[in-house]
Parts: C-alpha cells; sequence; structure tokens
C-alpha cells in the first residue's frame, strides 16, 4: 500500500485517472535498470526518481568531470572526480528516499549485463556507445524486457521504445543493423544540454507508461528531434523478420 506521504508527494500524478493509485503501486512495485548516468541518463533518473519508481539500478562506469556539467543536470561541481553512481545516489537520496538504488559502478560485460537486465521490469539506454547499445539490445530481447532508447548528438535527437514481449516490436538492431549510426560521441561532435535533456525527459514518460500501464508506447515508430528548428518527426519502424537478433525469438 500507499504511505500517506507516498499519497501526498503522487498526489498530482495520482489524480490523474491514466495513473490513479493502482498505476502508482505499479510504479513503486517496478524495477528499472538505467544504463548511462549522463546527459540523457540525468532527466531519466531525477524523473524516475521523483515519480516513484520503487527501484532503479544505476549503471555507469565513468567519474564526474567539469565538461559534463553543462548538460549532465545530476551531478554537479562538488562531484567532479566522483564516481557518476555515487554523484547520482547522493542526489536521488536527497530527492526521494523511498526509492531503493542498486548501484553499478563497473564497465558490464555480457554476463553481468543478462544479470542486470533480467533483475529489472524494464531498461533504458542512455549510453552514447554503438557497441554497447547493441550490446543492451541484445540482452533485453533474450530475457523479454521493454527498452527505452534514446540518443542526442550536435542537435539531433533520436527515441524509440523497443519491447520484446510483443510480436510486432522490432529490436534495436532491426533499426540499426550493424553499426549505422555514427560512432560519435557528444566530446568529438557537441551537443546542447536542452536537447538531451528532452530526450531523456521523453524516455523518463515512456518508462512510467510501460511501468504504470498508461497511454501509448513509442513501440514500432522512431521519434526524431531537430532542435535547430524545433520541429519533431516521426518514422515507422517495422520489425525485421530476417533479423540477426529478434529474428529467431520471433521465428522470423
Amino acid at each position: 500500500m500507499l504511505s500517506d506521504d507516498e499519497l501526498l508527494r503522487y498526489s498530482r500524478q495520482i489524480l490523474l485517472r491514466q495513473i490513479d493509485v493502482e498505476g502508482q503501486l505499479r510504479l513503486k512495485d517496478s524495477r528499472a535498470l538505467i544504463v548511462g548516468l549522463g546527459g540523457l541518463g540525468s532527466p531519466v533518473a531525477l524523473y524516475l526518481a521523483a515519480a516513484g519508481v520503487g527501484e532503479l539500478h544505476l549503471a555507469d562506469f565513468d567519474q564526474v568531470d567539469l565538461t559534463n556539467l553543462q548538460r549532465q543536470v545530476l551531478h554537479d561541481g562538488q562531484a567532479v572526480g566522483l564516481s557518476k553512481v555515487d554523484s547520482a545516489i547522493n542526489r536521488l537520496q536527497v530527492l526521494n528516499p523511498n526509492v531503493r538504488l542498486v548501484p553499478q559502478r563497473q564497465a558490464m560485460d555480457a554476463d553481468t549485463l543478462a544479470a542486470a537486465v533480467a533483475a529489472v521490469d524494464l531498461v533504458l539506454d542512455c549510453t552514447d556507445n554503438f557497441t554497447v547499445r547493441e550490446a543492451i539490445n541484445a540482452a533485453c530481447v533474450a530475457a523479454r524486457k521493454p527498452l527505452v532508447s534514446g540518443a542526442a548528438i550536435r542537435l539531433e535527437g533520436q527515441l524509440a521504445v523497443f519491447d520484446p514481449r510483443r510480436e510486432d516490436s522490432p529490436c534495436y538492431h532491426c533499426l540499426y543493423g550493424h553499426g549505422s549510426e555514427a560512432e560519435l560521441t557528444c566530446s568529438e561532435a557537441g551537443v546542447v544540454g536542452p536537447l538531451v535533456g528532452t530526450v531523456g525527459s521523453l524516455q523518463a514518460l515512456e518508462a512510467l507508461k510501460l511501468l504504470a500501464g498508461f497511454g501509448e508506447p513509442l513501440v514500432g515508430r522512431l521519434l526524431l528531434v531537430d532542435a535547430l528548428g524545433t520541429r519533431f518527426r516521426e518514422l515507422r519502424v517495422r520489425r525485421d523478420p530476417g533479423c540477426a537478433v529478434c529474428g529467431a525469438r520471433h521465428g522470423g
């Protein structure tokens, strides 16, 4: 059940008929893995903790650097040199002490990633490395766990949801194949802070929809964000029956 403190804390979203007390209880009983606590992971972690997702697994092997602070709003100047996971825990514990925080400070290999994905209900990919994204996708397909994937670089962002529980859902590999995404990071190409904030906030919203069970998740659709012209565009994405990752699982 929800305590009096929780009923008051989450009252504004409980007022929404799409969420109500029942949806808030589902959030409280949910576990989410956030891979990457940088520009995308910052708003994701803040909003999921604030919304009352019961358990957040925080994965990042990096430390906070001064150049991060322009966009990684989870961290501040006092956290420079600190593990991003520890910095995130310090912030999120103050924001919402009701949320359980599970740290993962080391880079994950296939085995540890598989175990981390199996331990949660949903995964949010907030990384900026194509190889890591592919590994996260493969682990989610194998464990049949929904994946909320976001990306932002320069003045362009992307967002998609892949749900292997659904027969019609593509996976990340269906969309991007073998390395069709440019191997660039924000440190090489640059990025404007509010863009990653926008994409990360939308990732958090999609996660809440999936965990609480309301709305229409962004499955089978790719949302493109053009920050320069302030335009949003949506593309349909079909599952590839011959996909090397999810094809065999669906009998493709």
